[in-house]
């Protein structure tokens, strides 16, 4: 039997009692192509838990049945009669709940013959690695008069958009009471909506801190009820950074969200040598990315503010990135260090200080992390790719944060994984005595709230954590 190609069974070559099977996985993956595909998103099929047919004795949902029956389905387009096959109709009963990671096989078998319309009906049935009867039914089909040989497809590779790893920390934002925030210069429709959005999610407590009339006219413009939200006059945007500054070191608010000013202008305010919110670290910029295609959140640092960091400023810049995972219980995070190659180049000085930030974490001056580098972005990500080259690292393949060679290289890395890859990406800057929320105008409500609740609760456990 060529497995490369496919040959059909014709009319004349059928007969009573003949009967065809196949085998396939039940997993996550197909499910949630089922559910996209359906539009049936009844929350308890997306649990992790859930079964591929229902408990229920009102029957299996949409997207349970679909995969049941798709089987039957591809045993008659591929097996018995095959290519060429034109399906008439289907039934199925469902029997039994079937479970992520059963091995369902669907089974056709020949019942009758109709000459006339050279239709064939079939007996199906689908059972579980156990033996047990999942579904049974009847299908009806035309079958092919001539034969037919077909060389396999292969599968389309399909990627379900599946934006859940900020659930859980989002959740626990919410859990706890509204954080105390500045919203600094909120003076455009986006800026002063992702305001109120977060605080009618129970993520914050906002004090706008801005000229009133601006950002009163901001409100109307976007239809927004600005009672009972605490208003703080100023008369522009410096001013606005610069009490947002002094709020937060009387600790009058807890974190800082900008507004419609641009980053720099803020940050300025933050790190100004008599600030008060300084710290010995550098201020960097942390995107918290949920990427579809990759196993686990991924931290990419700094793509925002560092435009060409030293290696002493990326010291900095890493600590800030692993002591971020710490604070959401990720004991010890993998840091790939980026460049364009995995080996050192003296002409690249990106492999230098990749190799020089390698050295430091063994020693100590990079703590709570295993940092590598130089490691080319596809052997970070990536273990085959790793193994192809031959390198052996205990980063490779498993990044938890990967640190870029500058901005731009950051900036572009985040975005193509943003607009090519489909990730959402969570923004906080760390590094000073308060997080600070940094949102794009681009950014869903998803995103935005998934950055703002990563800020509350690194304000909350920080705190928690001088306290102790």
């Amino acid at each position: 039997m060529n497995l490369h190609l496919l040959r059909n069974r014709t009319f004349d070559e059928i007969a009573p009692g003949d009967s065809a099977s196949l085998t396939r996985l039940a997993t996550r993956h197909e499910l949630d192509v089922l559910i996209a595909f359906s539009g049936d998103i009844d929350p308890t099929l997306l649990d992790s838990e859930s079964k591929l047919a229902t408990k229920s004795q009102l029957g299996p949902s949409v997207p349970h049945a679909m995969w049941v029956s798709a089987l039957v389905s591809s045993v008659l387009g591929t097996r018995l009669p095959g290519p060429g096959t034109v399906q008439l109709r289907q039934t199925q009963k469902h029997c039994r709940a079937v479970e992520l990671g059963d091995e369902i096989t669907a089974t056709a078998t020949v019942r009758e013959k109709f000459g006339a319309q050279h239709t064939v009906t079939f007996d199906t049935c689908c059972t579980n690695q156990k033996g047990d009867v999942v579904s049974r039914g009847t299908a009806a089909v035309i079958a092919p008069l001539h034969g037919l040989t077909w060389p396999v497809a292969p599968e389309p590779d399909i990627y379900v958009r599946q934006h859940d790893r900020y659930a859980r920390f989002v959740r626990e934002a919410q859990e706890r009471s509204p954080m105390r925030t500045a919203i600094v210069h909120p003076c455009s429709v986006e800026s002063l909506t992702a305001a109120i959005e977060a605080r009618d999610e129970g993520l914050i407590d906002p004090l706008l801190i801005g000229p009133t009339a601006r950002i009163h006219a901001a409100a109307e413009a976007a239809h927004l009820d600005l009672t009972g939200v605490s208003i703080e006059a100023v008369e522009h945007s410096h001013a606005a950074a610069a009490r947002a500054v002094q709020l937060s070191v009387a600790g009058q608010v807890v974190a800082l969200m900008k507004g419609s000013q641009h980053t720099d202008e803020l940050l300025s305010a933050v790190v100004a040598k008599d600030s008060g919110l300084r710290t010995d670290r550098r201020v960097s910029h942390v995107y918290a990315m949920d990427v579809p295609t990759y196993q686990k959140p991924l931290l990419v640092t700094d793509a925002a503010v560092n435009i060409a960091p030293t290696l002493i400023q990326k010291r900095d810049i890493c600590q800030n990135a692993v002591d971020l995972l710490h604070l959401l219980g990720i004991e010890r995070p993998s840091v790939a260090v980026l460049a364009a190659v995995e080996t050192v180049n003296p002409s690249m000085p990106a492999t230098i200080d990749a190799a020089s930030l390698t050295a430091m974490a063994a020693r100590g001056q990079i703590s709570g992390a295993t940092v590598d580098g130089p490691l080319a972005f596809d052997n970070a990500i990536s273990a085959p790719a790793a193994a192809t080259k031959g390198i052996v690292s205990p980063v490779a393949g498993n990044a938890d944060i990967l640190l870029v060679p500058d901005l731009e290289a950051g900036n572009m890395l985040a975005k193509q994984m943003i607009f090519f890859g489909a990730a959402d990406a969570a923004g906080v800057v760390l590094g000073a005595r308060v997080p600070i929320i940094v949102t794009s105008r681009a950014d869903s409500l998803r995103v935005r709230l998934a950055s703002i609740a990563l800020a509350k609760l690194v304000a909350e456990r920080s705190s928690r954590r001088s306290n102790a």
